[in-house]
């Protein structure tokens, strides 16, 4: 009788235990190195089960940011995190379409998955955006955030942040669009897998 008892209580404390991930929201047009290293070495700091990149839909963003099709930014993150057990891919946003406010995801996801604590990963340079974001006293209470240092950038915030060290990679985009429209080189900025990809589908030969 003993042993079933003690049984069910290792059983109970096994399923109290609560997952922790965390998710790296963005365009991801294209995904690129700084992406992956950001996700890989967050997730293996902090010891998280896996790390979430998340393409946004439409990003409520002042400044309108155009993107290439959801199914090539979604197809490039497949090639981009194929080889890595630790990432994956959450499609919420682009599932439920319209503007990518994160905390209505985070409300969907956090309601989905009731045993798991997210660490919302964003970079140094957006941290002095907080106040900005829709609903960012709810939205802190659904996760935590993880901001990832940058120089030039303070690590004070009125928000509880946990600060990570991540190899500092100056890649944007943005900047692999344009080198891509002009013909320039962009290898080992990108995986070359996606890089493929982007040829092979003739993506951002038209970027302005």
């Amino acid at each position: 009788m003993s042993n079933v008892q003690t049984f069910v209580e290792v059983e109970k404390q096994t399923n109290s235990k609560r997952k922790q991930v965390g998710i790296l929201g963005g365009t991801f047009n294209p995904v690129h190195m700084a992406h992956l290293i950001m996700a890989d070495q967050v997730g293996t700091s902090l010891g998280l089960e896996k790390v979430y990149l998340m393409p946004s839909n439409e990003p409520p963003h002042v400044d309108h940011k155009e993107t290439i099709d959801a199914t090539h930014r979604l197809k490039m993150l497949e090639l981009a995190i194929e080889d890595n057990p630790l990432l994956a891919i959450e499609k919420n946003e682009l599932e439920r379409e319209g503007k990518s406010y994160t905390y209505e995801t985070m409300k969907v996801l956090t309601e989905k998955y009731p045993d798991t604590d997210f660490y919302f990963i964003i970079g140094g340079d957006m941290v002095d955006y907080l106040p900005t974001w829709y609903k960012i006293d709810e939205l802190t209470q659904l996760v935590q955030f993880v901001g990832v240092k940058r120089p030039g950038f303070s690590t004070e915030s009125s928000y509880p942040i946990i600060w990570i060290d991540v190899p500092d990679m100056n890649i944007s985009s943005t900047d692999l669009r344009k080198k891509i429209t002009q013909g320039c080189s962009v290898n080992y900025l990108l995986p070359k897998n996606v890089l493929h990809y982007i040829q092979e589908k003739g993506l951002y030969l038209d970027e302005k």
